[in-house]
Order: structure tokens, then C-alpha cells, then sequence
């Protein structure tokens, strides 16, 4: 098994940094067409390895396929460099010399694959795709659910780089918890990135800011994904927004970032009986791992058993071993205010959490429950055409404010891959919410500005030269040139 410093040395050394965007493009095209070449049998190992349905999983080919093209594109447009040049002017005080900015690659990126996305957000997700697209080497940490699949991935990775012409050791692979924890204290490692857990990420992201030269940690952790149903919504149609819900949140086990776990709703409207009903009709999954069973398994126990909770549809019990049912779980609006962190902690699994409210007048309950809301990566409005704007418009900037994205008349599940896209949210959904781990910023994370003076145009990167040669995006003298 490669050691963690013979992997970032070795990526280190690669040169990826020194390639062009043309060539980092024909690396990106090449490696997505490796991957759907050999579809049928990575949807194998990673259908017995994760649980998850074949068809799940042949579609989230498509999308990391997608993502890595994406990224060729993102990368041949060229503004994500973000190159800027101020004319030297004599007249100003001070005197400006001539000044052209731009931003560059940050050396080596350590990636820690997700378990829930064994495509898409493991070996060759966004994490990945973006830090290549940017120039930087990679070194991803496999997630233990699926080992197999990380290696096959990242051997297929490697095979297509080499007949493309690129830098083999790019992409270098390792395992283990031990390993995890050392690449993150690598001197050579500039950055990480991360999908997982609240508390796995915290530690590495404590890690990553003790280190003596401390670096940035993209994380993104845990996530509740509030939903406010408005009482004209569910008046205009309970069943169908409960069928939604039931399919949103009981999605291929409930094991998605953005699955809606706490949902606030109109009292008697008949939506919670719907929901009951098509949540009892939905069907077990095995998650991932035994080990997310089992702390599924508690943590929607412990919910239930609040003196201050309702369990409305009961999902233990089953006679399956490792299968996991659908829960809900409801509360009144007034417990939920008495102990907002309790009902706030993330269940990884298919279970959401009902909130009853009686009040939506401005200041009133709802208001007040929203004013204490955590970090998510999303927030959802459920509304109707005859709602009082006033009080979209108020869910809205409260969501606004803990969400990286809000939705309306929609559910959170399904991150569209598009340069507008935006996956991050303030504390606990992730560590740096300016930052997206989906869409064309994700590539931000891993560069870093440099401003050149007075420089000769023989040392300037070719986007900064008189004349604009490369044909990216400027501003020139404060004025975008496109």
C-alpha cells in the first residue's frame, strides 16, 4: 500500500501545476470517458460494496462524468482566474506601477471521499475534479465503505492520464484512518477537502488549523435542510406536498447531505396524516455500512423516545437485519424552541422531523423558530400562489441566512452540477461558507492570488500578457472585459 508521504511527494512532483488549461482539459475529458468505459463494472463493485441500487449508481456515473467535463469547460473559459491588470498611472497618490493579478495553483490537495456518493463526492468527485481543474495534485483518502471501488477508480483514473499524455501521479490513492490523519499534517498538503460527518470533520478541521503552517479546511459536515410548508400550501394540497416529502426524505435510505429533516408545518391540516401514510409505504434500505445502521438505529430511537415528541410512523423493528425504515416524528413548535440544538441533530438516514406551528404572524412562533436555525446547505419555502408575499418573504431571509441555497416549491434532494450552483451553508453544513464544494467556484478553493509589478512580459503567466493572447476574461483599469 503507497505511505502517505511517498503519495504526496509523489503528487507533489508530478508537474500538474506547470501544465496549461488546454492540456488540464484533454485530462478532465480523457478520465470521464475512462469512467464511463468501464460503467458496468464499477456499478458492480460499488453496488456490493455501498447497497445502493444499480441504477442509482450508473446514473451517478453520469454525473461525475458530467462534473469532470464541466470542469474542462470551466477551465478553457478562463475567468475563474480571475485576471485583473491596472495600467501604471503617475498622476495617482501614490504613483501606480503596473499591476496584473491572477490566481494560481496551491500545490498539493488532499481529498477525503464521502461514503454516501461513491462516485460523485469520492475518487474522482467535485473535490477532485476542481483541484485538478485548478492545477493542483491530488491525493484522496478512500472512505472505508468502499474500498474496492476507490482503487478501481483510481487505478482507471490513472491509466487514462497516462494515455493521455498526462502526469500519472496527479491522482495518487490511500487508505486507512491512520493514513487520514497524516495526510493532513503532510507539510506538502496546502489544503483539504472533505464530505462527511459532523464530527470526523471537525477533528480533521482542528487538525488542519494546529498545524504549525496551518491550512484551509473545506469541509462539509452535517445538515438538516429546514423546510417551511405555509399554511396556504398545505391547505391547497396536503397530499400531494406529503407525497413529496415522503419521496425526498426516504430517498435511497435517507443517506443524502440534503435530505429535509425538519420540516415545519401548519397544525391540522391533514398533511401529517398523508405523510404518514405514504412514509409507511415507502420501502427499507440497507444503508451503507453496518456502522451507520447502527447509529441510525439509536439516533431515531432517541428522538422518539422524547416525553416531548410524537412518533408517527415507527421504523424499528424490522425483520431484516441492517434494513432501516422510514421515521417521522413530530413536535410542538413550543418544545422545539425550548431545545433548538436537540432538534437540530443530523439523522443520517430516513427519518424527518415535524415541527407544528400555530402562529406565522410576523415576530410570532414561526418567526422565532426560524431566528434559531443552524447552518444548512439548503433551506426550502413550500407556498402557494395565494400566500401572503409578506411572509414568503420573511421565510425567505431567514432561510437566506443559515442556507447556502433555498428552494421553493421544490425539494432539497439532487444538486444540480451549473455555474450558479452553490453547495455550502454556514455552521454546522460546512466549515467556510463562501465556499462551494458543486459548481464552477468549487475550482476557488484551491487557488491562491499573486500580483506581479512591473514585470517583464516574459515572466508573466501568458492570461496576463499585452494583448490578451489567452483570450480569458479580464478587468483592465477596473473595467470587465469579456
Amino acid at each position: 500500500m503507497t505511505t502517505v508521504d511517498s503519495a504526496v511527494r509523489a503528487a507533489a512532483a508530478s508537474g500538474l501545476e506547470r501544465s496549461d488549461r488546454a492540456e488540464r482539459a484533454g485530462w478532465l475529458r480523457a478520465i470521464a470517458e475512462a469512467l464511463e468505459a468501464h460503467r458496468a463494472e464499477l456499478v458492480g463493485i460499488a453496488h456490493r460494496e455501498t447497497h445502493l441500487s444499480e441504477a442509482r449508481l450508473d446514473g451517478e456515473i453520469t454525473r461525475t462524468a458530467t462534473q469532470l467535463r464541466f470542469f474542462a469547460g470551466v477551465v478553457e473559459e478562463g475567468s475563474y482566474l480571475e485576471a485583473t491588470l491596472d495600467r501604471p498611472d503617475a498622476s495617482l497618490l501614490p504613483p501606480r506601477p503596473d499591476l496584473r493579478r491572477i490566481l494560481r495553483p496551491l500545490g498539493v490537495v488532499a481529498v477525503f471521499a464521502a461514503s454516501n456518493f461513491p462516485f460523485a463526492f469520492s475518487v474522482l468527485g467535485n473535490d477532485t475534479a476542481s483541484a485538478l481543474a485548478a492545477g493542483d495534485p491530488v491525493v484522496v483518502k478512500a472512505h472505508p465503505g468502499h474500498p474496492e471501488l476507490s482503487r478501481r477508480t483510481a487505478a482507471i483514473a490513472r491509466e487514462a492520464l497516462t494515455a493521455a499524455g498526462g502526469p500519472v501521479d496527479a491522482l495518487v490513492l490511500v487508505e486507512g484512518m491512520d493514513a487520514g490523519i497524516e495526510l493532513v499534517r503532510h507539510p506538502l498538503v496546502r489544503a483539504v477537502g472533505f464530505t462527511g460527518s459532523t464530527r470526523g470533520g471537525r477533528a480533521l478541521f482542528d487538525l488542519a488549523a494546529s498545524r504549525a503552517e496551518p491550512i484551509p479546511f473545506y469541509g462539509e459536515l452535517g445538515s438538516i435542510n429546514p423546510v417551511v410548508v405555509t399554511p396556504a400550501a398545505a391547505a391547497e394540497d396536503a397530499a400531494g406536498l406529503a407525497t413529496g416529502l415522503a419521496g425526498s426524505f426516504t430517498r435511497d435510505g435517507g443517506q443524502y447531505c440534503t435530505k429535509p429533516g425538519l420540516v415545519f408545518v401548519p397544525r391540522g391540516t391533514g398533511f401529517e396524516a398523508a405523510l404518514a401514510a405514504a412514509a409507511a409505504e415507502a420501502p427499507g434500505q440497507r444503508l451503507l455500512t453496518d456502522g451507520m445502521a447502527a447509529a441510525f438505529a439509536e439516533g431515531a430511537s432517541g428522538i422518539a423516545a422524547r416525553a416531548d415528541v410524537e412518533l408517527l410512523v415507527d421504523g424499528g423493528g424490522s425483520v431484516e437485519p441492517g434494513v432501516s425504515r422510514p421515521t417521522v416524528v413530530a413536535t410542538d413548535i413550543a418544545a422545539f424552541l425550548a431545545d433548538p440544538a436537540g432538534f437540530q441533530e443530523e439523522h443520517f438516514g430516513p427519518l424527518t422531523l415535524l415541527v407544528r406551528y400555530d402562529d406565522a404572524s410576523p415576530g410570532g412562533e414561526l418567526d422565532r423558530a426560524l431566528a434559531v436555525l443552524e447552518g444548512s446547505l439548503t433551506g426550502t419555502v413550500r407556498h402557494a400562489a395565494s400566500d401572503d408575499e409578506e411572509l414568503v418573504s420573511r421565510a425567505s431571509a431567514a432561510l437566506a441566512r443559515i442556507a447556502g441555497r433555498v428552494l421553493y416549491n421544490g425539494w432539497p434532494t439532487g444538486v444540480a452540477i451549473a455555474w450558479a450552483q452553490h453547495h455550502g451553508g454556514g455552521w454546522p453544513a460546512s466549515t467556510a461558507s463562501v465556499h462551494t464544494s458543486v459548481g464552477a467556484s468549487a475550482i476557488r478553493r484551491f487557488l491562491t492570488p499573486v500580483a506581479y509589478q512591473d514585470a517583464p512580459q516574459a515572466v508573466l503567466p501568458v492570461e496576463l500578457r499585452d494583448g490578451n493572447p489567452a483570450g480569458v476574461p479580464r478587468r483592465v483599469d477596473g473595467v470587465l472585459e469579456a
